[in-house]
């Protein structure tokens, strides 16, 4: 499967972001080779993942060299066997060493998210149940995270607080009640999606009243999740948080839920380790 990586304006503006704090005034190391001197590189991966950040990846190396040649041997999403070569670069020497680390910090964080998210996807294969994320992102890099859930078979929830309105124990605090804060959101964002976390079936049962599109079952036991399931009987999607592990996925998918949202994914990030390798031309 393709998947579109976000809009080159925002990949641009990530590795600029990425290279200015790495380069500063100048790679002083690289200024040691000569500035005309070419070489060729291989990247691999020295352990098994799911690959994401090609699009960042060619634009570190583009922004020093734009004359690079970049070939890849996979694609986004593609699954990765320890010791597989990614790709295969081409271009003047001192950019190739300057830019190696920002383009691997990128593919390493992002195929880290999609190989994470692949794990808790297979999790819950024979389910109807998805995988969602959270805002519980890197800052700055939430866009780019949420492209590399979709890599690893997940999907997004919302990117941010404006397209989506999710109702919170705080909110319905500040409101002073679960339905006053229902009518009031839908009364001011009608064509956004409006979805409650409730904490008990009192809870529960107001937002259903109150007509709400999705809930979100905070901290539900597996025997009070099927329950809420059943109450539920189909008035509103329902999406189950907080503190899921690999060995519960599977029984909560059980219950018949539509979406399992997973902060971890983002959040706990781990890179997958890979290794570039650089030849002078001779």
């Amino acid at each position: 499967m393709r998947f579109d990586p976000p809009p080159a304006a925002l990949v641009l503006d990530d590795v600029r972001r990425a290279l200015a704090e790495d380069l500063g005034s100048g790679d002083a190391t690289a200024d040691l080779l000569p500035a005309n001197a070419t070489a060729k590189a291989r990247v691999i991966t020295r352990e098994s993942a799911v690959l994401c950040g090609q699009a960042w990846f060619d634009a570190c190396f583009r922004e020093l060299d734009p004359e690079v040649a970049i070939l890849w041997h996979a694609a986004d999403g593609d699954r990765l066997v320890a010791g597989q070569t990614l790709a295969e670069l081409a271009g003047n020497a001192r950019a190739l060493v300057s830019a190696e680390r920002c383009a691997l910090n990128f593919v390493q964080t992002l195929s880290g998210t999609a190989t994470v998210t692949a794990t808790h996807v297979d999790a819950v294969t024979d389910s109807r149940t998805r995988i969602l994320d959270t805002r519980k992102t890197l800052p700055g890099l939430r866009v780019a995270q949420k492209y590399a859930v979709r890599c690893g078979g997940g999907t997004n929830h919302r990117i941010g607080l404006f397209d989506a309105i999710l109702i919170k124990e705080n909110h319905i605090a500040a409101a002073g009640s679960l339905t006053t804060a229902v009518h009031a959101a839908r009364a001011r964002h009608p064509q956004l999606l409006l979805e409650v976390e409730v904490e008990n079936f009192d809870e529960l049962a107001e937002a259903l009243a109150a007509g709400v599109d999705r809930v979100m079952l905070d901290e539900f036991s597996d025997a009070d999740l099927s329950r809420a399931v059943a109450e539920i009987s189909g008035r509103a999607e329902v999406e189950v948080s907080g503190g899921i592990d690999l060995q519960r996925l599977k029984r909560i998918a059980a219950s018949g839920v539509d979406f399992i949202s997973v902060g971890a994914l983002t959040k706990h990030v781990r890179a997958v380790d890979l290794s570039m390798r650089i030849l002078l031309d001779n």
